[in-house]
């Protein structure tokens, strides 16, 4: 009989331990205080590399530079203006460095050598965010968890869900969920470049809102279980103008898949829009930038295997405040990629996550490569393969510091096809008369079918 219930409880262990729905993801007490010590508030290292040319990280910036007062919707002013490039990565030196940048830039590199570079500076680890929110990391790095195989998180709220990850899942989730403020609003365009012509895909007003980072909110008052609402009001082209897109993301994709809707002007009514969802192409971008492309990832993550590739010292897009000086896009948007001049590059830790499309599961990437920085858990840059394993698309974001909030912020995505020599723009705020603004938090009423419908019939 004893033999029987050791032999019983063994197989149950084992059991627990495969099954997708006991995926154990927080740390210890222990582990956790790294959090306050070599660790940064999110689960970076803290300290800077052996060669110097990555910085410790000193708390990031958390305001304007001296003497500068910002108000809502200015661009922001450059701190680092005056430094000069280090030394410029082009098609001659790229098997020097092709370690340290994504594939697709090495490409893009060799596919336009006359034209496009990778101009590196001195690195600054500027990523911050408010206290409350590293004290709401600190709390669920000792209760978040994965359930469902990794596609779902529960007792997280208000912080980075798993600030030390140890699955891949962990680390894509705190993309998802990472820091973006409660709230936003900005108007953007979309563009797709195709040799000397950039044409315009739409234009859009946007708001967003994020349930799981209210300050005022906590783990025990978290009731929607939510943690993206966002809402597209298109005026242009005017094939499009008056579509209105609504979208609830849940941080339980079990039981609760994303939930969307579309108000279009010739049925004058609201309607589901399950399609509003993974590899269905925007429109306004002719194909070539998917939904889950958006933000360079979103939604589920169901449809992949995922695992760590691991860590490693590569030069991203990093502190691209000069961006903001632009006023007219083919200042920025060059036939083939982006106008070097405006990117600077530095040298940051990120992780380096792999997605494997699941067999049975149906996707256009077979395969994404995900190169996501560790300050801010951002995913900087793409690599997609289609089915037979050709680099078949690359996507870049470059970010700045928002730091009147502050939060890091992707400026713009960027997504080159390989198969046609041309990119798509998303989120392009060149020429727009305010920029980015972080305001109070809508009512949840706003992000609702009804807001939609009464917004639709005006």
């Amino acid at each position: 009989m004893l033999m029987k219930k050791i032999i019983y409880s063994s197989v149950l262990v084992v059991f627990m331990l495969m099954s997708p729905l006991n995926v154990i993801a927080k740390v210890s007490p222990e582990e956790a205080e790294k959090l306050k010590t070599t660790l940064t508030p999110f689960g970076a290292e803290r300290a800077g590399n052996e060669d110097g040319s990555i910085p410790s990280w000193d708390g990031g910036l958390t305001g304007p530079p001296e003497g500068v007062v910002h108000k809502p919707g200015e661009r922001h002013i450059n701190p680092f203006a005056d430094e000069e490039k280090s030394f410029s990565i082009t098609a001659e030196n790229v098997d020097e460095y092709e370690g340290n940048i994504p594939r697709g830039q090495k490409e893009l590199l060799l596919a336009y050598p006359e034209t496009y570079r990778l101009d590196v500076y001195p690195t600054h680890r500027t990523h911050a965010a408010p206290d409350w929110v590293y004290e709401n990391t600190f709390k669920n790095a000792t209760r978040s968890i994965t359930s469902d195989g990794g596609i779902s998180v529960k007792k997280a709220y208000g912080g980075i869900p798993f600030p030390i990850p140890k699955t891949a899942e962990q680390v894509i989730w705190n993309h998802l969920m990472r820091w973006q403020g409660q709230a936003k609003r900005y108007s953007f365009s979309t563009l797709y470049v195709r040799g000397d012509d950039i044409i315009l895909g739409s234009g859009v007003e946007n708001w967003e809102k994020f349930p799981y980072y209210l300050e005022d909110q906590s783990l025990e008052t978290f009731d929607s279980q939510d943690y993206w609402y966002v809402l597209l009001a298109y005026n242009a082209p005017p094939r499009m103008k008056g579509e209105l897109i609504l979208v609830q993301d849940p941080i339980n994709r079990a039981t609760n898949p994303r939930r969307s809707w579309q108000y279009l002007v010739g049925q004058r009514r609201v309607r589901r829009a399950p399609s509003i969802n993974y590899d269905t192409p925007l429109s306004s971008l002719s194909g070539i930038h998917t939904w889950d492309d958006v933000y360079m990832f979103n939604g589920g993550i169901d449809r992949y295997n995922w695992k760590i590739v691991g860590k490693k010292e590569m030069y991203i897009p990093y502190n691209c405040y000069k961006v903001e000086t632009a006023m007219e896009t083919k200042e920025i948007f060059y036939p083939g990629h982006v106008n070097p001049d405006y990117l600077r590059w530095e040298r940051h830790r990120i992780w380096q996550v792999e997605a494997t499309l699941k067999e049975g599961s149906r996707h256009i990437y077979a395969k994404r490569v995900f190169y996501i920085d560790e300050d801010s858990w951002v995913v900087m840059a793409v690599d997609c393969y289609d089915a037979q394993g050709n680099l078949w698309r690359t996507h870049l974001t470059p970010l700045i510091n928002a730091y009147q909030v502050p939060v890091t912020m992707q400026l713009f995505s960027y997504h080159y096809d390989f198969r046609l020599g041309h990119y798509g723009v998303n989120a392009c705020q060149v020429g727009v008369p305010y920029w980015r603004r972080y305001p109070e938090p809508e009512p949840d009423s706003f992000f609702s079918p009804d807001s939609l419908r009464k917004r639709g019939l005006r």
